[in-house]
C-alpha cells in the first residue's frame, strides 16, 4: 500500500495526521476558557441568569474538548520515540524541560482547578469557583506558551552549545525560551486561539438565532462572539505582518517557498495565484501585482526578496504546500475580516439579529478557525524542511532506524483509531452545539458526585446517637 514511501516520508505523515488531530482541539479549548471566564464573571457582575445559563451551556463542551485534546497529544510524545529517536536524542537537553515545565506549570494548574471549575460552584463559593475558572483560562496559556517556546526554538535556535556527541546542550535558558521568532508566534498562535473560538460560537449562536431570532442566549452568543472576531481579526493582520517579516529575517527560504519566488527581487511582486514546480523553478501560471510583494514584507517597493535559488535543492523546502496553505490562511483571514466589519454594519443599523444572510455567513464561517490554524502549521512547519532544527539538525537525520512497512502500518492503525474515537467525540460536541440555549428554573447544573470518601456514613455508625454492639 506504502510502495515508493520512504520511512522518513511515512513518519512524516503520522506525525503531520496526530498533531493535526490534536490541534483543532487546544485551538477551540484555550479560547473557550478564557469565554468562559468572561462569561462567569459577567455573571457574578451583573447577575444576570444568562450569563449564567450560558455558562453552563460550554461548560461540558470545554470540557470534552479539553479532555480530547489531552488524550489526542499524548500520542506524540510516543513518536518522539519510536519514530524520531535520533532527534530526541539530540535535542533532549533542551526540549524536554521546556516540555517538563509545561507539564508542572500549565497541565497541573489546569487539572489542579479543573474539577471545581466544572463542579464546584455550590461547594466553594462564588469567589474561589471564579478563581479556579480564571486559573484554567490562564493554565491553557502559559501551556502554549512553553510549547510554542519549544516550536520556536526549532525554528530559531539559539543559547545552546553543541556536544562532544552531538547533543545541543542549554548554555543560556533565557535565550532558548525568548528566541527570536517565539514572541510573535506566541501572540500570533494565541490569537488564532482566540478567533478560531469566535467564529466557532458565533456559528452556534447564528444557528440558534436562524431557527429564533428572539432567543436572548443565542443574541448574547452570537453579539460577543462578533464583537471577538471585530476586534480581534485586525490585530491579527497585524501581528501576522509583524511574524512575516521576522521570518524573512530569519528564515528567509521559507518566506522565498511561501511567496513562490525562485528568483531574488529587488521589487518583488505579490503572486496572488500560481502553482510552483521546483523542479523547473518557476511558478507557472502567477498572478502577480508588481512590487506588492516587497512592500509587505520590507515595507519598501524596492525591497530585496531572496528566491530559492539562493539555496541548494537540498537545502529548501518544497515550495507548492507552503504556498497554498498561506494562501488559505490569508484568504480566510479576508473573510474573516469582512464578517467583522459586517457585524460592525449591522450592529451599528440595529439589525445585528434579524440579518439572517449575516447569520448564515457566520454560520459558513464556524469551520474557518480551525482550518486556518491547520493551514498556518502546515505552512511554518513544512517552510522549515528540510530541518527539524532549522539549519542544523536535518529531518533526515533525526529519523529513528525504523522501516517503511512499520511505520506504516502504526499509520493505518492510527487514522482507524482516531477517525473512530475522536470523529464521536466531535458528533457528540455538535450534538450538544445543536442545544437550544433557554433559561430554566435551575441555573447552576452541577450535576456531579457530592459525597467523597469518609463523609457517606458507615453501617456502624449510630445515626440516632446511641451505639452498636461490635
Amino acid at each position: 500500500m506504502f510502495d515508493g514511501f520512504s520511512a522518513e516520508l511515512l513518519a512524516r505523515i503520522q506525525f503531520a495526521f496526530t498533531v493535526s488531530f490534536h490541534f483543532i482541539f487546544p485551538a477551540f479549548s484555550i479560547g473557550t476558557a478564557s469565554y468562559l471566564a468572561v462569561l462567569n464573571a459577567l455573571w457574578l457582575w451583573k447577575r444576570d441568569p444568562v450569563y449564567l445559563k450560558l455558562f453552563e451551556y460550554w461548560k461540558p463542551i470545554f470540557a470534552i474538548t479539553f479532555g480530547m485534546g489531552v488524550v489526542s497529544g499524548i500520542v506524540m510524545s510516543y513518536q518522539f520515540g519510536t519514530n524520531w529517536a535520533v532527534f530526541s536524542d539530540k535535542v533532549g537537553p533542551v526540549i524536554g524541560p521546556l516540555m517538563g515545565y509545561e507539564v508542572l506549570t500549565a497541565f497541573f494548574l489546569e487539572a489542579g482547578f479543573l474539577g471545581i471549575a466544572l463542579f464546584g460552584r455550590k461547594r466553594v463559593g462564588d469567589s474561589l469557583h471564579m478563581f479556579a475558572v480564571a486559573m484554567v483560562a490562564v493554565g491553557t496559556l502559559i501551556s502554549a506558551t512553553w510549547i510554542l517556546s519549544a516550536n520556536s526554538w526549532m525554528q530559531t535556535p539559539q543559547g545552546f552549545t553543541i556536544g562532544e556527541n552531538g547533543q545541543f546542550l542549554p548554555a543560556d535558558w533565557w535565550k532558548i525560551i525568548f528566541n527570536p521568532s517565539f514572541p510573535y508566534r506566541l501572540v500570533h498562535t494565541v490569537l488564532a486561539a482566540f478567533l478560531t473560538t469566535a467564529f466557532g460560537v458565533g456559528a452556534v449562536g447564528a444557528y440558534h438565532l436562524l431557527r429564533d431570532k428572539s432567543n436572548r442566549q443565542a443574541q448574547v452568543i452570537f453579539s460577543m462572539a462578533m464583537w471577538m472576531a471585530a476586534l480581534v481579526t485586525p490585530i491579527q493582520i497585524f501581528v501576522g505582518d509583524l511574524h512575516g517579516i521576522n521570518t524573512l529575517e530569519h528564515q528567509p527560504a521559507k518566506i522565498a517557498a511561501m511567496e513562490g519566488h525562485y528568483e531574488t527581487h529587488r521589487g518583488a511582486p505579490l503572486i496572488l495565484f500560481g502553482i510552483p514546480d521546483d523542479e523547473a523553478e518557476v511558478t507557472k501560471y502567477a498572478v502577480e501585482i508588481p512590487r506588492l510583494g516587497s512592500l509587505i514584507l520590507t515595507h519598501s517597493l524596492d525591497g530585496e526578496i531572496k528566491g530559492l535559488k539562493e539555496w541548494n535543492k537540498n537545502d529548501r523546502p518544497k515550495a507548492l504546500i507552503p504556498f497554498i496553505t498561506f494562501r488559505v490562511v490569508v484568504g480566510l483571514g479576508v473573510l474573516m475580516l469582512l464578517v467583522g466589519l459586517w457585524s460592525l454594519w449591522a450592529r451599528w443599523r440595529d439589525c445585528l439579529y434579524d440579518n439572517r444572510l449575516l447569520h448564515r455567513a457566520s454560520l459558513m464561517m464556524g469551520p474557518s478557525g480551525f482550518v486556518a490554524v491547520l493551514a498556518g502549521w502546515y505552512t511554518t512547519e513544512v517552510g522549515r524542511q528540510p530541518y527539524t532544527v532549522y539549519g542544523l539538525l536535518r529531518t533526515s537525520d533525526s529519523l529513528s532506524p525504523i522501516d517503511a512497512p512499520a511505520v506504516g502500518a502504526s499509520l493505518i492503525a492510527f487514522i482507524i483509531v482516531y477517525f473512530l474515537v475522536f470523529g464521536a467525540g466531535v458528533f457528540y460536541l455538535l450534538r450538544l452545539m445543536r442545544r437550544t440555549p433557554v433559561l430554566d428554573e435551575d441555573h447552576e447544573l452541577d450535576h456531579a458526585p457530592t459525597r467523597t470518601a469518609g463523609i457517606t456514613p458507615g453501617p456502624a455508625q449510630n445515626l440516632s446517637g446511641g451505639h452498636h454492639d461490635v
